[in-house]
């Protein structure tokens, strides 16, 4: 799976449990879920383009016998929601927030891209919505919906099943990405990841990358932290993030896909440790911006 035409692979990571994983998980190739008793249904997240979700509903039709009536999804970008029309079956559940959000931000996505062959994508708002914590049942099977934040945005929803000791964490936690908070905090993921290792999962679902265990928890804190480092070092010498972060470069995170991201996730870092609070709206298109001279050019979407 190297290029954007091929599909995603729909993997059984525990008893009724799915991860559809999109390699290599770089910008918009994002990963979804699917939960299921064998009769019932529940899918997390879909994925960015129609040509992607329709793959996605086919792997999914292949596995259960009917489409998923529940569908969770994990917070506002397109990448993770685009495809939510093409379940029309399914009630859509979200943090109340991420609601607010994806009305707000519409198909912005989009025009960062303009060359993507996105597939005429509607914006559908959740109709269910939670504040703290909402518990779903597929069957026998339990899901436990978790908001711990702000983190990646100020509507992230984490899918707890305890019962199987797999949790779906959207961008909350990337495997081999990048981790991409300009529009949540970093010191709220770094929270986040404490609420997340508390619970003992034993498999873990990123929102891009290979699937794996804890040890992704471990991985994502150190990069969020060295953030906190370099913010720190840069407003000590007076450098702002652009500045910090071609000083700094991306070290030892250098392999990780989607590097340009230092840059406004640098933006972040610096706004909390001036004393912003975590979730303070940024100016993103800005930092998009600066990124792309950062990176030389707009990061490819091979979506």
């Amino acid at each position: 799976m190297s290029a954007a035409g091929t599909a995603g692979e729909l993997v059984e990571v525990a008893d009724g449990v799915y991860a559809y994983v999109q390699r290599d998980g770089g910008w918009c190739l994002s990963n979804a879920g699917l939960v299921t008793d064998g009769n019932d249904a529940l899918l997390v997240d879909t994925a960015a383009t129609r040509a992607r979700t329709l793959r996605l509903r086919e792997a999914v039709l292949r596995t259960v016998p009917r489409p998923p009536r529940l569908l969770v999804s994990t917070h506002f970008h397109g990448d993770h929601t685009f495809g939510n029309h093409l379940f029309p079956e399914a009630l859509v559940v979200a943090h109340e927030q991420a609601r607010e959000d994806v009305t707000a931000a519409g198909l912005h996505l989009t025009g960062l891209w303009p060359d993507v062959c996105w597939g005429d994508p509607e914006v559908v708002a959740p109709q269910l919505t939670y504040r703290d914590r909402m518990t779903v049942h597929t069957g026998p099977l339990r899901a436990e919906l978790l908001h711990p934040g702000p983190a990646h945005t100020t509507g992230d929803t984490v899918v707890w099943l305890p019962g199987q000791g797999v949790l779906f964490t959207g961008d909350l936690v990337m495997s081999g990405v990048t981790p991409f908070c300009p529009m949540g905090s970093v010191a709220g993921s770094i929270e986040a990841l404490d609420t997340l290792r508390a619970l003992g999962a034993r498999t873990v679902v990123p929102g891009h990358g290979p699937v794996g265990g804890p040890e992704l928890f471990d991985a994502n804190e150190a990069y969020l932290r060295r953030l906190q480092r370099l913010a720190a070092d840069g407003l000590a010498a007076g450098l702002g993030p652009l500045e910090t972060a071609r000083e700094a470069g991306p070290g030892p995170y250098a392999d990780l896909l989607d590097a340009e991201r230092l840059v406004p996730n640098l933006h972040r870092a610096f706004h909390e440790a001036l004393g912003g609070r975590p979730g303070d709206p940024l100016d993103i298109p800005a930092l998009f911006a600066e990124m792309a001279r950062y990176h030389g050019g707009l990061p490819v979407c091979r979506a």
